[in-house]
């Protein structure tokens, strides 16, 4: 048997089983979050000891370690590397900015960076193993694992038709990220926090309820104006550390080549 029938034997069987891998880590993961709004557990407040909390940080874990393996074969050694940066990028400046008066989350660059280099699953396991390191120390961020995952899927999408190509159009995709991202994260923050834990958040929701809305309301209305800002500075501050990478260390990742210089869609990922 020839080297390339043998190729073009198993590369099906190889794409086959990414697909798969990822869609599992997919489906775990919306099958996770939907429970989550629908069950409302107040335990998952009081930290990873508790039987729910311990349950949903299990069952994203996996939904993250699917997602990985079906991109791992796919990205360069030079992405993985920054994954580690890309986790700790976001649990800082989250940890930070969660702590002062602004109305804003910069909890996601290094997941849009993720998202950006690599594609949309890389993207979507950053954010979910983003959240899992964060939630060992700051529990009540474990709801929102989907909702990063969204996020990092996003920004690969965005790649994918053109984000990079020009300046201004990272922060329109990602104001159009913050939209989608702040509708999904909303019914979390009102159904299973009764509210946002972000000081800047929190008030801007205390502020709509005092004018009369309902938590759900004024969390959802709180998310719209909050998320796509936030999302805008993100996408924008993403695709500027893009653009400062050297040439020739740019030039190592394929899904910037393909996105960004040649402008093409020629891959699934």
């Amino acid at each position: 048997m020839s080297p390339n029938l043998l190729v073009s034997e198993t590369k099906p069987a190889h794409v086959l089983r990414n697909r798969l891998l990822a869609s599992a880590g997919t489906v775990l993961l919306v099958g996770t979050y939907l429970t989550l709004v629908i069950t409302q557990p107040v335990e998952l407040a009081e930290g990873l000891g508790q039987g729910v909390a311990l349950a949903t940080f299990a069952a994203y874990l996996v939904a993250a370690i699917l997602l990985l393996a079906a991109v791992l074969p796919e990205i360069p050694v030079s992405t993985l590397t920054l994954i580690p940066v890309a986790l700790a990028l976001n649990i800082l400046l989250g940890q930070f900015v969660g702590s002062v008066l602004l109305p804003l989350y910069l909890d996601s660059i290094g997941t849009v960076l993720i998202g950006f280099l690599a594609g949309r699953r890389a993207g979507a396991a950053t954010g979910v193993l983003s959240t899992l390191i964060w939630s060992l120390f700051a529990p009540t961020v474990l709801p929102f694992a989907a909702g990063a995952a969204l996020v990092g899927f996003l920004a690969g999408t965005a790649a994918r038709f053109g984000a990079l190509r020009r300046v201004y159009l990272a922060p329109i995709a990602g104001a159009l990220a913050g939209v989608v991202a702040g509708v999904i994260s909303a019914p979390v923050a009102a159904f299973v926090y009764g509210g946002t834990a972000g000081v800047g958040t929190g008030a801007v929701v205390a502020a709509f309820r005092a004018m009369g809305d309902s938590l759900f309301s004024a969390v959802t209305k709180q998310a719209l104006i909050s998320d796509p800002g936030d999302k805008a500075i993100v996408f924008l501050i993403a695709a500027l550390l893009v653009y400062a990478l050297p040439k020739r260390l740019s030039g190592s990742f394929e899904f910037v080549r393909r996105y960004r210089v040649l402008g093409r869609r020629t891959d699934n990922r």
